[in-house]
């Protein structure tokens, strides 16, 4: 028995076993793309063209409007995308009302608002409309329960359908514990989303929210392949640039991840800066493009 676990070690410690392990699909998910996505208000420029001529300039792939009055704009976006190698990531909330609200008014305006809006998003081709059930500051509001949950799932999922039909997704965003006492883990998001039984209903990660997790690597994997939707970056401390919290700011172990589970969607800043935006958007791109390398 020595025998054989000692040739067996030995054969995967050479070159030719290691390979030998790895399959052309792992491969491709090794040399995933890192697509980066900017909210509006994170390039510099007076208007949306001078903005994306500079994420256009920077080699960015994804643009993140607002929810707000997304349905108006829908024109102008078409038009200001023609042309460019930018595409319409997720939509950053924007509707009125809350999912959880105890109140039948606030929760009839929520669902008005954002069917508006997950319209809207199928029209542009976006990855999916990001929502939060509700926030801290958000009463009355449902008690944390199952019966809550199992009444979240059901609105989830007619939400998600009418997604699916609209061409896009509702996704899940948790947050911290300062902002949300509801869906805190990327873990939480993702079994909701497949408690919805909806194909319209995914999740997100943020990497400021995910300091509730117990790594990065782990948050990304609880959701995996099948619900990881969107990703949200920031530093790691004061939550601006990624850079600007110095060495705070490893994205290395969330990466590895997104890089194993060959994540082809976008990673896209939600951040604001200390410094002068054109230095400070420049310096985060390309740390975050060497880190991704790194892995």
């Amino acid at each position: 028995m020595q025998t054989t676990l000692a040739g067996m070690a030995g054969v995967a410690l050479t070159p030719m076993g290691l390979s030998s392990c790895i399959t052309k699909k792992d491969e491709e998910k090794l040399t995933t793309t890192l697509n980066l996505s900017f909210q509006e208000g994170i390039p510099p420029g007076e208007n949306l063209t001078e903005k994306l001529d500079f994420m256009e300039s920077m080699g960015i792939v994804g643009f993140e409007p607002g929810g707000r009055g997304l349905a108006g704009r829908v024109n102008e976006i078409q038009e200001a995308l023609k042309n460019r190698n930018i595409k319409v990531s997720a939509i950053c909330a924007g509707f009125d009302g809350f999912i959880l609200a105890e109140d039948p008014e606030v929760k009839a305006t929520f669902d008005s608002t954002m069917r508006d809006i997950v319209a809207a998003a199928g029209e542009l081709g976006s990855t999916g409309v990001i929502m939060v059930p509700a926030f801290n500051g958000q009463k009355p509001c449902l008690p944390h329960t199952q019966e809550t949950r199992d009444y979240l799932c059901e609105q989830l999922h007619e939400l998600g359908e009418y997604a699916v039909k609209c061409g896009t997704t509702v996704i899940l965003e948790p947050l911290n514990r300062r902002e949300c006492f509801y869906m805190r883990l990327v873990g939480d998001a993702a079994a909701i989303a497949r408690d919805a039984q909806s194909e319209g209903v995914k999740c997100m990660g943020d990497f400021w929210h995910m300091q509730e997790e117990a790594s990065d690597y782990g948050a990304f994997w609880s959701a995996g392949t099948k619900y990881l939707q969107h990703v949200h970056i920031a530093s790691r401390g004061r939550r601006i640039m990624p850079g600007e919290d110095g060495d705070k700011d490893d994205y290395r172990d969330g990466f590895r991840a997104l890089k194993q589970m060959g994540y082809d969607k976008f990673v896209s800043f939600e951040c604001g800066t200390k410094g002068d935006r054109r230095e400070t958007v420049t310096a985060a791109v390309n740390l975050l493009r060497a880190q991704w390398d790194e892995v």
